[in-house]
């Protein structure tokens, strides 16, 4: 039986704690958040996608205010951290010294040195790693890279993908516009794409973004082009100026030499593939979202399963590196090497 603890509360962390529940062989035997009242139903926060909505029976399990006491206590094997983007560093490497293997939110970190901090600790300490990049287990958006990988519908010509919702208001002390706390729109929103960019076609050679400030929230919008050496033409977009009205839209178009491959979340079908001959259809995909896949797979790493990692730290790291390049080269109006 696999004893895993959950620190922080908020619409992630029941987001975890619904994945972790639905595994066999997983108990979720803890939870921590500095502030009790999480506790009562009427305090939880609420979020911009479903699943988690039904909240952490707390009947079931042990709560902690305090994570060093429940490292210590709740005899755990595993945690997983869904706490505010300043604190991964530390609260990872607290974890890791004491044992425990870590499934951490993304992103990893708010910059290159702490994601470095991260992967050391790991490294000293033999046990398993990983950052929660959803996107990579987004049962289309794994298809689309099995698709591509496979070479059936020969070369990528072009990509673009576009992230766009409004500025998240349902986090404690409203952390997520606080550039400083989140990383503001780039590393809570963007760098869900940039880092499925970095899965798809590996590290660009540079970067060339433009984007828009408003407010307080520094970078609320931009659009990158990421350079690669075979002059495909990959383009993303992230944004949080539209108005609460319009929603969330998440969704990309792959134009291939034999074939283009659409998603859309606000269409349906949400996924088509698009031959030069032939009929569009939509192909079969995993079940479940990519919070349960996401979680499913960091259990058989720790459980010694044999199964190759879909993100390592190394990569998680290199997305940090990608979207700091993309704020330089916003802020400089100048294309950006990568070394």
């Amino acid at each position: 039986m696999l004893k895993v603890g959950i620190i922080g509360c908020g619409f992630m962390g029941r987001m975890h704690y619904r994945c972790w529940k639905s595994l066999r062989g997983v108990k979720v035997a803890a939870v921590c958040d500095a502030n009790p009242a999480v506790a009562q139903p009427a305090k939880q926060a609420a979020g911009n996608i479903t699943g988690a909505e039904e909240g952490i029976d707390f009947k079931k399990v042990k709560f902690y205010t305090d994570a060093e006491k429940m490292f210590d206590e709740a005899g755990l094997d595993a945690v997983s951290i869904t706490l505010p983007t300043y604190t991964h560093a530390e609260v990872t490497e607290a974890a890791l010294a004491r044992g425990l293997h870590v499934l951490c939110e993304k992103p990893m970190a708010l910059t290159v040195d702490d994601c470095r901090r991260m992967i050391k600790a790991a490294d000293k300490s033999g046990k398993v790693l990983m950052i929660a990049h959803c996107i990579r287990f987004w049962p289309e958006y794994a298809k689309a890279k099995e698709i591509v990988d496979s070479g059936e519908y020969g070369k990528v010509l072009t990509a673009s993908f576009n992230r766009c919702g409004s500025p998240p208001n349902w986090a404690a002390d409203n952390w997520f516009i606080d550039e400083k706390r989140s990383g503001g729109m780039l590393l809570d929103l963007h760098i869900h794409d940039a880092d499925f960019i970095q899965y798809l076609f590996g590290m660009p050679k540079a970067v060339a973004s433009r984007g828009v400030k408003w407010s307080d929230w520094s970078w609320s919008h931009i659009v990158t082009d990421y350079i690669y050496s075979d002059k495909k033409l990959v383009t993303a977009k992230g944004s949080w100026l539209v108005k609460p009205s319009f929603g969330f839209e998440m969704s990309f178009i792959i134009k291939m030499e034999k074939a283009t491959i659409v998603y859309d979340c606000t269409r349906q079908p949400v996924f088509r593939i698009c031959p030069a001959e032939g009929e569009a259809f939509t192909p079969k995909v995993k079940k479940g979202d990519g919070y349960l896949l996401e979680i499913a797979h960091f259990a058989d790493l720790v459980s010694g399963k044999k199964v190759a990692p879909v993100i390592t730290p190394q990569q998680s790291c290199n997305s940090i590196k990608l979207v700091a390049a993309e704020r330089e080269s916003a802020a400089k109006k100048e294309k950006v090497f990568l070394s």
